[in-house]
């Protein structure tokens, strides 16, 4: 897609002579992607955030929105989990404090905690994007270009829903997409969590397939807070839309003095992000994206 004004064709005198040119057309406004996080929310509270956003997303009272946080250590259960796919029961969860909860997303089991980037995109499909299989890959197309910016090359898997490189899966994917065509559940990115809690599931219901991390692939620690402004301004280039903060105490707004996002490899899915600009109005956060589109 042209970024910028779509340049008139050249006159009878060649470009810039003196013949009459066409009008020049601007490039439509891009709609914008609130991006609200609020920190580490146990799982039933941001189940009943997500609830309320999408009513609001339907109704038209709230744009487009991605939550992104964290949880405490839960386990979530999707339509399609096998219950052998938990392997801790009820009282050893008591004695670990896991939670367990029955999701309304797709896929299997999975399990959330400390270190891992839960996103949770409340997007309007209409009209244009109303197709499940296309919202996975675009998905899977934000995380991928997220873990580039760290020098990580991440794929797809053949028949496989997620984010996969050598050391194994770095990103797990569950969604809901309710009437209106409006998203909820999301994905969840392994930066910096403890992999052994992944013991306790078949995670994705997959037994055969290790678990990464993004700071295993690194050799380094990674914060989560470092990889939220990446991931925001990926997922908003992905969709077309332009990220915007979310003002107020609920959302916990990150400093605009934090770590700054690290570069892109030179790769074509990869684009070098912007910097982040030093002062920020409501409009320039740190999750400001490009001026591109996909």
């Amino acid at each position: 897609m042209h970024d910028g004004p779509v340049p008139p064709p050249p006159g009878p005198e060649g470009p810039g002579g003196g013949g009459a040119s066409a009008p020049q057309r601007a490039t439509p406004a891009r709609g914008v992607l609130e991006v609200r996080t609020p920190g580490r929310v146990p799982y039933a509270e941001a189940l009943a955030l997500q609830e309320r956003l999408v009513a609001e997303r339907r109704a038209g009272r709230a744009p487009d929105t991605l939550l992104l946080l964290e949880h405490p250590p839960v386990i979530t259960l999707g339509t399609g989990s096998a219950p052998g796919h938990v392997l801790v029961g009820a009282e050893e969860r008591a004695r670990l404090g896991v939670e367990l909860f029955e999701t309304g997303r797709g896929g299997d089991v999975t399990y959330h905690g400390p270190g891992q980037l839960v996103g949770y995109p409340i997007l309007d499909l209409k009209p244009d994007r109303r197709d499940l299989h296309r919202y996975l890959r675009d998905l899977e197309e934000a995380l991928i270009r997220t873990v580039a910016r760290f020098g990580v090359r991440a794929w797809r898997e053949e028949g496989l829903t997620g984010v996969w490189t050598d050391a194994g899966k770095v990103a797990a994917i569950g969604v809901r997409v309710s009437s209106g065509w409006i998203t909820s559940h999301g994905f969840a990115l392994n930066v910096d969590p403890d992999l052994s809690h992944f013991g306790w599931i078949v995670p994705c219901g997959i037994a055969d397939r290790a678990v990464a991390s993004l700071a295993g692939l690194v050799g380094r620690p990674v914060p989560v807070a470092e990889v939220a402004p990446v991931a925001a301004r990926e997922l908003a280039d992905v969709f077309g839309l332009r990220p915007r903060q979310a003002p107020g105490p609920e959302t916990g707004v990150p400093s605009p003095s934090g770590p700054s996002s690290p570069s892109a490899p030179s790769t074509p899915s990869a684009p070098s992000a912007p910097s982040t600009p030093s002062s920020p109005s409501a409009d320039s956060s740190p999750f400001r994206g490009g001026s591109h589109s996909r």
